[in-house]
């Protein structure tokens, strides 16, 4: 049963969602949720995980000041086939995603990146 909830706006006009008791930021991203979900059941992807976390660059000290890393949390990440898929469910792509995207394929060439 998905729950909608919030009466805030958001920026980009997603609505977040509830279902099985995680939130999702988006609507879209709650219906991919659950069409992976059957894919899983189904034995179509394997190791279904939500919000992977990847970090793009290192934390590091300049000028004897810690730099945060830069890191980036995807929406799933799963198995076909031996093949490893990190997926983002994107109704606007910003700048800063762009450019993550692009750190991401650079520093992990060895997954399959989508975006939907």
């Amino acid at each position: 049963m998905n729950k909608i909830i919030g009466q805030r706006k958001h920026k980009y006009h997603a609505i977040k969602t509830i279902i099985d008791d995680i939130k999702f930021d988006s609507n879209k991203e709650a219906k991919r949720y659950q069409e992976l979900k059957l894919l899983k059941r189904a034995g179509k992807i394997q190791e279904l995980e939500l919000q992977p976390k990847f970090i793009l660059q290192e934390r590091f000290v300049y000028e004897g000041k810690t730099i945060r890393a830069i890191t980036y949390v995807a929406d799933f990440k799963y198995k076909i086939g031996g093949k490893t898929i990190v997926e983002d469910t994107k109704g606007f792509r910003t700048e800063v995603f762009n450019i993550k995207a692009k750190m991401f394929k650079k520093k992990y060439p060895q997954y399959k990146f989508i975006v939907g």
